[in-house]
């Protein structure tokens, strides 16, 4: 398939891969570092490009609440976010999934207060990884832009009917120029196709209750049958994934493999931290050192046996967290990953680096590497370690 090669944000391409689906309704209210996204969308229609009804709201609980009448009602519909306008959806995040609406959301990553910050850290979406979304992660605008392409296949699959947001750091990825390969739009648009509803308000032949009180009698039944929603969602994240690289010759995985077939040590991180990584650890294979790293694409569903598979063996790991869990035992993703490793004899150690927007640098991976090599050599390091504070 013939691409077009273009210079984009992490923002401008997420935008025009929502474009692409031909959504019916958008729901928007600004937020740094999110605001240039939904501007050059309402660019879009504004210039007659774009047919989508945007709603512009007076809060980003509106904008979720819009989303899922719209979604209840038939509608192919998006919105997005960041950091504490993710926090103010908070219920109707939930509503979404629970009514399982196949809803897109752009999450630009962004700290949560306080005190205010307006950079990257992951602590919005890891705030909402049990909320019973789809959840994908990028390492840079090229992949902000496949996954957001690949986000109404997945959710609007008959056997998932999921929400998914899709997830790219704040200012790193969503303001920084980068080159990419864009589709063109006919050619994304087939690949989406066109939309097909479960259901909608609107068929009075067909009536339906959407959001009625459920109490102690099916409650826990309708959250077991969204469970269950969650083993089918893998397994169409995975084909979707083979079909885009088919068709773009970019596939992706639940995770991407790094330099990891003969590596005795592994780092496993999130989003764009993934590219500096790569740059140290070439510089220590050039060395000689077996060291690879792991990069979580697909958080939720987590992918527990992917991952304990791909890190059994190992003679260390480190996992490195860009939010804290606090009162927890390390990170997030940290403790995802140990539970899937419960059982393994393999040195795991967690690392909460990058809050806030800290610089995440060569030296801090340097480090990273030094410790996983004293582990490996049956030395030892704290079990939770923090990268680049300042004590």
């Amino acid at each position: 398939m013939e691409q077009k090669l273009v210079a984009l944000s992490g923002n401008e391409a997420v935008a025009y891969a929502f474009k692409q689906a031909k959504p019916h309704v958008a729901s928007a209210f600004p937020i740094t570092p999110q605001t240039e996204m939904m501007h050059k969308y309402a660019e879009f229609v504004a210039n007659g490009e774009s047919t989508t009804e945007m709603i512009l709201v007076e809060s980003e609980h509106s904008a979720m609440s819009a989303a899922v009448g719209s979604a209840a009602a038939g509608a192919r519909t998006f919105t997005a976010t960041s950091s504490a306008g993710f926090a103010l959806m908070w219920e109707i995040v939930y509503i979404a999934a629970s009514l399982r609406l196949p809803i897109c959301m752009a999450l630009v990553n962004r700290a949560l207060s306080g005190n205010i910050n307006i950079h990257c850290d992951h602590s919005d979406s890891m705030g909402g990884r049990d909320a019973g979304w789809i959840h994908l992660f990028s390492e840079n605008a090229q992949e902000a832009y496949d996954n957001a392409v690949m986000s109404w296949r997945i959710a609007e699959h008959m056997d998932v009917r999921l929400p998914v947001m899709v997830n790219y750091d704040g200012f790193i990825i969503s303001h920084t120029a980068d080159s990419l390969h864009m589709l063109p739009d006919d050619a994304a648009y087939d690949f989406i196709g066109k939309y097909k509803h479960a259901y909608t308000l609107l068929d009075v032949e067909n009536p339906i209750t959407v959001g009625p009180l459920d109490l102690t009698d099916y409650y826990f039944e309708h959250k077991t049958s969204q469970l269950a929603a969650y083993a089918k969602a893998a397994e169409v994240v995975q084909k979707v994934s083979e079909e885009y690289g088919a068709l773009t010759g970019r596939t992706y995985e639940y995770c991407e493999e790094y330099k990891l077939d003969d590596a005795d040590m592994v780092m496993v991180i999130l989003g764009s931290s993934a590219g500096t990584a790569k740059d140290v650890i070439d510089d220590y294979r050039a060395k000689g050192v077996k060291v690879g790293l792991l990069k979580i694409r697909m958080f939720r569903p987590f992918p527990a046996k992917y991952i304990a598979d791909k890190l059994a063996g190992r003679k260390a790991v480190a996992v490195l967290d860009r939010s804290a869990s606090f009162g927890g035992f390390g990170g997030p993703v940290f403790t995802e990953v140990r539970s899937a490793m419960y059982g393994q004899q393999v040195p795991l150690h967690g690392y909460i680096y990058g809050l806030g927007g800290r610089d995440f640098d060569l030296g801090q991976v340097a480090t990273v590497i030094e410790n996983l090599k004293k582990v490996a050599a049956g030395g030892r390091v704290e079990d939770i370690n923090l990268l680049g504070v300042r004590l």
